[in-house]
C-alpha cells in the first residue's frame, strides 16, 4: 500500500503522464540553500553569514588574485600564461609567424626630429651645459637611425599583404607590442589591413602596447619565460633591428637555440650591419675561439625591407620549407 507522499504510479507527473523537461537553471520550489538563515532564527545570523561570503578562502580559485598570486601557484600561473595566447592563436588560423624586433627608442623620423630640435633650443638657453651636450648627440644618433622605422614599416606591410592578402593568417607578423621599431612593423601590417601580434609582459611600470596591433591578438604575460617560448613557437624567421638589453636577449637565445639544435634552424637577420657589427664583433668570437666559424653563418645582415624579405622566402625555399606551398600566392618584394 503507498503511503500520502508516494509520486502517482506510472510517472512523476500527475496522472501517469510525460513529465515536462526540467529548466536548466529555475526550479518551482526553492531548496534549502538558496537563501540564507534569516534573522528571525538567529538575530547574528546574517551577519555571521556575510563574514563568510567575505572570507577570501570562499572565493573559487579561479577568481581569487590573492591566491593565484602565490608563490605555491607558479606551476598553474605558468600553465594558464601559456594557454590563453595558444588558444587564441589556434582558434584564428596562425600557423607561422615572423618575429621582428629592435629598439623601443628609436621613434618615427618626425618624432626624433622635434626631440633633437627640443634639445637644440635648450641647449642654445644653456649653453655648455654638458648633460644637455651628451643627451643632443645620443638624439642625433637616434634620428640617424629613424630610417629604420620606415624600413621595418614596410617590412610589416609585405609580410602582411603576403600569403593569399591581409586576411591570410598562416603567416603573421608578431612584435614584442612596445614603441619604437615594434610599432613600426605592426604598423606597417596595420596599414595594408593586416593583423598582427603583440606580446606584452607585466612590468614593475605600465607598458602601453603600440596602437596598431590587432586588439584580440595583443597578449600581455607574466612571466618572461612564457613570452619567450611563444615568439619562438611559431617562429619561421627572427628580424632584429637595431636595439639594446632585449633585442640583444631575444637575439642571442634565438642563436644559442640554433647553434645547439634545440630548434629547428631558422632564418635570422640582422637589420643595419655597421650597427651590429660595431654592437656585436662575432668575428672576433671565432678568432677567439669561443664559437666556431660555422656559427657566423647561422645569420646574415639586410639593410632595405624588400632585401629582408626576399631573403626571408629564399632561405625557406632552399630549406625545402616555402612559407606559402605551390599555388598561394605571394605578396611582392
Amino acid at each position: 500500500m503507498s503511503g500520502r507522499d508516494d509520486p502517482p504510479a506510472g510517472g512523476g507527473a500527475p496522472g501517469g503522464g510525460r513529465p515536462a523537461p526540467a529548466h536548466p537553471q529555475r526550479r518551482r520550489e526553492p531548496l534549502p540553500w538558496h537563501a540564507p538563515k534569516p534573522a528571525a532564527e538567529d538575530p547574528d545570523a546574517p551577519r555571521r553569514v556575510q563574514a563568510i561570503l567575505d572570507s577570501p578562502t570562499y572565493r573559487p580559485a579561479d577568481r581569487d588574485v590573492e591566491f593565484l598570486d602565490h608563490p605555491a601557484t607558479r606551476g598553474v600561473r605558468l600553465e594558464i600564461d601559456y594557454l590563453k595566447p595558444q588558444l587564441t592563436l589556434e582558434r584564428r588560423g596562425v600557423e607561422h609567424t615572423i618575429v621582428v624586433f629592435g629598439s623601443t627608442r628609436i621613434r618615427e623620423p618626425a618624432a626624433a626630429e622635434r626631440r633633437v630640435e627640443e634639445l637644440i633650443t635648450r641647449l642654445r638657453e644653456n649653453p655648455g651645459d654638458a648633460d644637455l651636450e651628451r643627451r643632443l648627440a645620443v638624439a642625433e644618433r637616434l634620428l640617424a637611425k629613424s630610417r629604420y622605422y620606415d624600413v621595418a614599416r614596410e617590412l610589416g606591410r609585405l609580410i602582411g599583404a603576403a600569403g593569399a592578402g591581409p586576411g591570410d593568417h598562416r603567416v603573421m607578423l608578431v612584435t614584442g607590442g612596445g614603441p619604437g621599431m615594434m610599432e613600426a612593423a605592426n604598423r606597417g601590417a596595420f596599414d595594408v589591413g593586416a593583423h598582427s601580434v603583440g606580446l606584452n609582459i607585466t612590468l614593475p611600470h605600465e607598458q602601453y602596447p603600440n596602437p596598431y596591433i590587432t586588439p584580440d591578438l595583443c597578449f600581455r604575460f607574466h612571466y618572461f619565460a612564457i613570452r619567450k617560448l611563444h615568439f619562438l613557437l611559431r617562429a619561421q624567421a627572427l628580424v632584429a633591428f637595431p636595439g639594446g638589453y632585449g633585442t640583444f636577449d631575444e637575439l642571442f637565445e634565438t642563436l644559442t637555440l640554433i647553434q645547439t639544435r634545440k630548434i629547428r634552424p631558422v632564418p635570422v637577420v640582422l637589420v643595419g650591419e655597421r650597427y651590429w657589427r660595431r654592437a656585436v664583433d662575432v668575428d672576433f668570437l671565432v678568432d677567439e675561439g669561443v664559437i666556431d666559424p660555422e656559427d657566423r653563418e647561422l645569420f646574415w645582415y639586410a639593410e632595405e625591407a624588400g632585401e629582408i624579405w626576399r631573403g626571408i622566402l629564399e632561405w625557406h625555399e632552399a630549406n625545402g620549407t616555402p612559407l606559402f606551398p605551390a599555388g598561394a600566392a605571394r605578396g611582392s618584394s
